[in-house]
C-alpha cells in the first residue's frame, strides 16, 4: 500500500469509528448543480492535515483575511494532496473578500484574469492564489461591461459556453461551482476543520474522479473540464466516475469552440506535469487527442510505430521530470507531429523534392495545419523544425561537419529524438548506436572516426565518384 493510500485509509477509519463529524443538509435551490448539498464538517481528530505541511505564506494570507473579518479557506488540490499524504506544490485560498479587498490587504498582490478575476499574492518566488467565492452565473448580469470596482458579471455564448464568469457568491455556491469533487474540499486553518459539500471525501476513498453536478451541463459551460477530468485521473491514478465518463463522448465536439491559445495552455498542463504517458492513454481512450492534434491523432490510429514513438516520448518526458531534469514542449510537440511531418516528407520526395527542402516544407505544413486548432508559440515551433531537419543531418557520417555536429546546440535533442524513433521500431541503419559511440570519444578522435567511416563507405561502393571536369 502506497503512502497516499495509507493516509487516506487512516482518514476513512477515523471517520467511520467516530461520530464527531457534523452533517448539515441544505434545502434544494434553483440550479441543477446545487439541487442538494450535504455539508460534512470533519474535525481535527478525524483527518490527517497538519499545519506543519502548509506553506507559512498561505497560513499568513488566511490569518490576515480572517483577522480582517473575512472567511478564508485552503482549497482545491492542496487539501486533496494533504489528505492523500502528499506535500502540495501550490496553495490556493478561497475567500468572501472581493479581489479589490484582497489587494488592499496585501501590497504584494495584483489582480489577474478576465474570465474570472483572481489575486496573486507574491512572497519571493512563491505565489499564493486567492479567489473570491464564485456564485452561479445565472445570478450575474448579462451586460458586456465589467466595472473596474468589481461586481457580479457573467456572459455566455449562444451554445452555453461561459465567456466571462465574475459572479461572486457564498462558500456553498463556490463548492458546487468547482469542477471536480476531489478538488472541492476546504480546510479552515483557524478551526482545523475540513469542509466537504459534494462527497469529495467519498470519491477520494473510492479513488474516483467525478464532475460536480450534471456532466453534460458542466462540460457545455466549459469543455476544457473534459481535459481536466482525464488529466486528474492520470495524475492521481484514479478511475473516472461512470456518469462523468459517459458524458465525454457526447460533449467532446465542444472542444472545437475553445480558443487555440487556451488549448495550448491546457497542452502544457496535460503533458508537462510528470504523468504524460497516462494522460495520453486517457486522451486516446476518449478520442480527445483529435481536438488538439487532428492530423497526428489520425496518424497514431493508423500506424503502430507512430503510436509507439509518441508513447516513448511521453515516458521519456515523465522520467526526466521525475529526475528533475529540464524538459521542453518543443520535444513533445516534435514527437506528436512527427507522423504528420514524415507523411508530408515522403509525398514531397515522391514528387522529386530534394531531402532538405522537402523536410523543411513538411515541417512547415504540419505546423500550419496544427495552429488552426492549437496555437504554438514561435519559441517552440522553431526548435521543433530544427529537431526534424536535424534527422537528415544525422544521416551524414563523414567529413569534418559530421564530427562537429556533436557540439551543435540542437544535437542532444535531435539525438534523443533519433533514439526514440529507433525505440518505436524505425530502421535507421544503426545511426543511434553510431552517434552514441562517437559522443563517447574525445573530440580529437572524432575526426579519425568519421574519416574511417568515409573510407569504409568508399570501399563498399556507396560513395559517389566525382565526374571529371570537361574543361581539363
Amino acid at each position: 500500500m502506497g503512502k497516499a493510500q495509507l493516509s487516506l485509509s487512516f482518514l476513512c477509519q477515523r471517520s467511520q469509528s467516530t461520530n464527531g463529524a457534523c452533517m448539515i443538509d441544505f434545502a434544494p435551490v434553483g440550479t441543477p448543480q446545487q439541487a442538494h448539498i450535504r455539508l460534512n464538517i470533519i474535525p481535527r481528530d478525524q483527518h490527517c492535515i497538519s499545519r506543519r505541511n502548509i506553506s507559512d505564506n498561505a497560513l499568513k494570507v488566511m490569518s490576515r483575511l480572517r483577522n480582517s473579518g473575512y472567511q478564508a479557506y485552503l482549497v482545491g488540490g492542496a487539501v486533496r494532496d494533504l489528505l492523500l499524504g502528499e506535500y502540495p506544490k501550490d496553495f490556493d485560498i478561497a475567500t468572501d473578500a472581493t479581489p479589490e479587498a484582497v489587494t488592499e490587504l496585501f501590497r504584494n498582490s495584483r489582480i489577474i484574469g478576465r474570465r474570472f478575476r483572481i489575486v496573486h499574492v507574491r512572497f519571493g518566488r512563491e505565489i499564493i492564489e486567492v479567489t473570491t467565492f464564485r456564485g452561479h452565473h445565472e445570478n450575474g448580469s448579462s451586460g458586456s461591461h465589467q466595472p473596474e470596482t468589481g461586481g457580479n458579471h457573467s456572459r455566455q455564448s449562444a451554445s452555453g459556453l461561459l465567456l466571462r464568469d465574475n459572479v461572486y457568491g457564498t462558500l456553498e455556491e463556490d463548492a458546487v461551482r468547482r469542477d471536480l469533487t476531489v478538488n472541492a474540499l476546504y480546510y479552515d486553518a483557524g478551526k482545523f476543520e475540513v469542509f466537504d459539500h459534494v462527497h469529495g471525501l467519498e470519491d477520494l476513498r473510492n479513488r474516483s474522479v467525478c464532475i460536480i453536478g450534471d456532466p453534460d451541463q458542466r462540460f457545455t459551460e466549459d469543455p476544457v473540464r473534459m481535459l481536466r477530468v482525464v488529466r486528474f485521473a492520470a495524475k492521481l491514478d484514479f478511475s473516472i466516475d461512470p456518469q462523468t465518463a459517459a458524458a465525454i463522448p457526447r460533449c467532446a465536439h465542444l472542444l472545437a469552440e475553445i480558443p487555440a491559445a487556451r488549448l495550448f495552455d491546457e497542452f502544457l498542463k496535460l503533458f508537462l506535469a510528470g504523468y504524460a504517458a497516462a494522460t495520453l492513454e486517457n486522451l486516446l481512450a476518449f478520442d480527445l487527442l483529435r481536438y488538439l492534434f487532428p492530423d497526428a491523432s489520425n496518424g497514431i490510429k493508423k500506424d503502430e510505430k507512430a503510436l509507439a514513438l509518441v508513447q516513448a516520448a511521453m515516458s521519456n518526458t515523465d522520467q526526466r521530470i521525475a529526475q528533475d531534469k529540464p524538459v521542453t514542449p518543443a520535444f513533445i510537440l516534435a514527437a506528436l507531429l512527427w507522423p504528420v511531418v514524415d507523411a508530408h516528407f515522403s509525398r514531397l520526395q515522391e514528387r522529386g523534392e530534394p531531402p532538405i527542402p522537402a523536410m523543411h516544407a513538411a515541417g512547415q505544413m504540419a505546423i500550419q495545419d496544427t495552429i488552426h486548432h492549437m496555437s504554438i508559440p514561435r519559441r517552440f515551433s522553431q526548435p521543433m523544425r530544427e529537431i526534424w531537419e536535424f534527422q537528415l543531418r544525422l544521416q551524414r557520417r563523414t567529413g569534418r561537419k559530421a564530427a562537429e555536429l556533436v557540439e551543435h546546440r540542437r544535437f542532444r535533442a535531435a539525438y534523443d529524438f533519433l533514439l526514440l524513433r529507433e525505440q518505436a521500431g524505425e530502421d535507421t541503419g544503426g545511426l543511434g548506436q553510431w552517434w552514441t559511440d562517437l559522443q563517447a570519444l574525445p573530440p580529437e578522435q572524432r575526426l579519425d572516426t568519421v574519416a574511417a567511416s568515409r573510407d569504409k563507405r568508399k570501399r563498399s561502393g556507396r560513395t559517389k565518384t566525382r565526374r571529371p571536369n570537361p574543361a581539363v
